[in-house]
């Protein structure tokens, strides 16, 4: 039953962002991945995910960052997972990305055991192996733009831009500096020193590889520093002044759906009952 309602749940969300213009760059693709091990169709692996994707999009109407864990008869069937919205977002902005971020798991990561999707505006993961409040400074996703020539004068300010964000403490952080725009996060099941290790990994190995790019994504596992100089990339958040009544629109109808897929549990197992006891 669980994989038919989280099915049901997924075709009216992907039915809905089908048909709704997008408001801004928020569910823009940065990057995804899967593991490479496999579970079984209609095993009890799947009913736990397909429990904790449910829980996930639930969660992001009203919180910014949620972890869980669904347990299994065994070992084996665990499955642990983690979403995090820009701590700059609102909760209806929140909760579209994160419904979006889901829908793109199921195609993205058919059948594995592990899958993460990172939008502009959220972060989904999913895995069979613990890794919440585990740190991970490997590299998923590197961007450089183009690079101008190198000006002494714009990267003196990307570096002390990017030497603010280092040192301003906190999961989330943005800096400005003249013409030059940056923000980092950690997700935030790592520990605020795990946080600032990971910051300075991706700060430093920003400065070095990008160079003098005019812009530059470091994506590490668990955190992500951004830097952009005269407008090439905007990192902060959309004006809602045209948008806010659509975000409130998709807030509203995910909460709908939520509560239709919560209604249509318990009238199939009302049915169910029903039909049992009349067999017996």
């Amino acid at each position: 039953m669980a994989k038919n309602v989280l099915l049901f749940l997924t075709l009216q969300l992907s039915f809905f962002f089908s048909i709704k213009v997008a408001h801004s760059s928020l569910e823009n693709f940065v990057y995804g991945g899967c593991s490479q091990i496999k579970y079984a169709p209609d095993s009890p692996y799947e009913s736990n995910l397909n429990s904790l994707l449910s829980s996930l999009v639930n969660s992001a109407t009203y919180s910014a960052y949620n972890k869980y864990t669904v347990m299994g008869s065994s070992p084996n069937d665990v499955v642990y997972g983690v979403y995090q919205c820009r701590a700059d977002l609102s909760m209806p902005d929140c909760a579209t990305c994160v419904a979006r971020a889901v829908t793109q798991l199921g195609p993205l990561c058919s059948q594995t055991c592990g899958g993460a999707v990172q939008l502009e505006g959220c972060f989904v993961k999913y895995d069979n192996a613990s890794f919440i409040g585990v740190e991970d400074k490997s590299v998923v996703m590197k961007k450089c733009g183009p690079s101008d020539g190198f000006n002494a004068d714009q990267m003196g300010h990307r570096d002390g831009m990017l030497a603010g964000l280092n040192g301003a403490g906190g999961l989330y952080r943005v800096g400005g500096s003249q013409d030059v725009q940056g923000v980092a996060q950690c997700v935030g099941d790592l520990s605020m020193g795990q946080c600032q290790d990971c910051l300075t990994e991706a700060i430093r190995r920003l400065k070095t590889e990008c160079g003098g790019a005019v812009f530059g994504d470091m994506f590490l596992a668990k955190c992500y520093a951004r830097y952009s100089t005269s407008g090439a990339h905007i990192y902060a958040r959309p004006n809602h002044d045209s948008t806010h009544s659509e975000s409130e629109k998709t807030f509203a109808i995910i909460i709908g759906l939520l509560a239709g897929v919560a209604l249509l549990i318990i009238f199939l197992t009302f049915v169910r009952r029903m039909f049992g006891g009349h067999d017996k």
